[in-house]
């Protein structure tokens, strides 16, 4: 009899939540359009890999065959566009503290006659390095066509002296590197990005929207109704507010694995059952961090002050954009208090390794200690809901 009130109740709290969840807009914002939205609009922003057509300019001072032959080469890079040429470099310098182009190639006069007669010609280009992946990619293509521009001179020079094609390019390169990039061979920037800013995202709406469902119980002054309703215990109060919650959340992360893996086809070597159970970890996971930063500040701007510095800072400690490793030894201890750095290392290990799901058994265990995680506030939380009085 009484483990059937236990249930009644937890039922009347998950329907009473229910009707909360369908009377605002904003959760209907936060749990389905917010993730919605940001699913597509990151792997749409990102759905050629890489950034293609960079725009560059060239000054060819030199203007031979050679010179026109050596700028059509570096146009016909997938990530280069040749937009604009300049007499001068003055001129291209400011075009590209204009913003017009990211780059340019200088190509100084007298450069193919030098190369003929082996007097060592100087070729420079120049990059916009405030703009990291456009300086970056744009340095790779001028540096590779640099360096093709002097091994073709090079052989030249060696036919001309007699050498044959196998002398001419041992010479050139007497050790021929196999590069095998593993596990995104496309080096796609949406297959890096997007497998961690989903999860992110939603693990951020999911800190919000925990902080905010339980605070405004206490900031509305209906929290006792809410812990009456539970029996007057805790513990089915705040299971029932929940449990409806998981389950749109976890509906989320499904969608966002299907799409990933399924729909987009991203590298998934493990399979996509070890990847939803990663995301029902995150989704429990943050939840319980979620009731630990409303029952460590229970009050509702200062709860989702916490939640958002908190969800913020995941995804620089996660290990995404700046390597743990090469944190300072503090910051990589820091690091494994954000759920989201153990799902990136599921992610790593499961999606694109392949590996078994014991090798991840300690990112696991992390996640669940942070479920456990309002076990520990969990009084001072009931208190807070009974005798807290918010102040405006």
């Amino acid at each position: 009899m009484v483990r059937d009130k236990k249930y009644i109740a937890l039922w009347n709290v998950m329907k009473r939540e229910g009707r909360r969840l369908v009377s605002r807009p904003l959760y209907l914002f936060c749990m389905v359009i917010a993730p919605l939205f940001c699913y597509v609009f990151f792997t749409t922003l990102m759905d050629s890999g890489l950034p293609v057509n960079m725009p560059v300019g060239v000054v060819d001072q030199d203007m031979t065959s050679t010179s026109r032959q050596l700028v059509r080469n570096l146009d016909a890079f997938e990530q280069t566009a040749v937009v604009a040429h300049y007499p001068t470099i003055n001129e291209a310098r400011t075009a590209m503290q204009k913003g017009e182009i990211y780059g340019f190639y200088y190509i100084p006069q007298g450069t193919t006659s030098k190369a003929q007669s082996q007097r060592q010609p100087t070729v420079s280009f120049y990059t916009n390095n405030t703009l990291l992946i456009a300086g970056s990619l744009l340095y790779k293509d001028m540096k590779m066509m640099s360096e093709l521009a002097s091994g073709a001179a090079a052989r030249t020079s060696l036919y001309a002296k007699g050498a044959t094609e196998d002398q001419a390019m041992a010479f050139l390169q007497p050790i021929i590197i196999e590069t095998h990039p593993l596990n995104n061979p496309w080096l796609n920037y949406s297959v890096y990005l997007c497998n961690t800013f989903a999860p992110g995202v939603l693990m951020l709406l999911i800190f919000m929207i925990t902080v905010y469902s339980i605070g405004v119980e206490i900031k509305d002054r209906t929290a006792r109704e809410w812990l009456r309703m539970g029996n007057n215990s805790i513990y089915i109060s705040l299971a029932g507010k929940l449990l409806p919650h998981t389950a749109i959340f976890f509906l989320m992360g499904i969608l966002y694995n299907v799409y990933l893996y399924g729909f987009l086809h991203f590298p998934c070597n493990s399979g996509i059952m070890p990847m939803l159970l990663a995301t029902l970890c995150l989704v429990l996971a943050s939840q319980g961090m979620g009731v630990l930063m409303i029952g460590t500040l229970p009050t509702l701007r200062l709860g989702l002050s916490f939640a958002s510095l908190w969800g913020v800072l995941s995804f620089s400690m996660c290990g995404l954009s700046f390597p743990a490793m090469a944190m300072h030894p503090v910051l990589q201890g820091l690091a494994n208090l954000f759920p989201l750095r153990h799902y990136f290392l599921i992610y790593v290990d499961q999606a694109l390794n392949g590996y078994p799901m014991i090798y991840s058994w300690m990112n696991y265990v992390a996640l669940l200690i942070f479920m456990m995680l309002p076990f520990f506030i969990v009084h001072r939380l009931k208190e807070a809901l009974i005798y807290y009085k918010y102040v405006p």
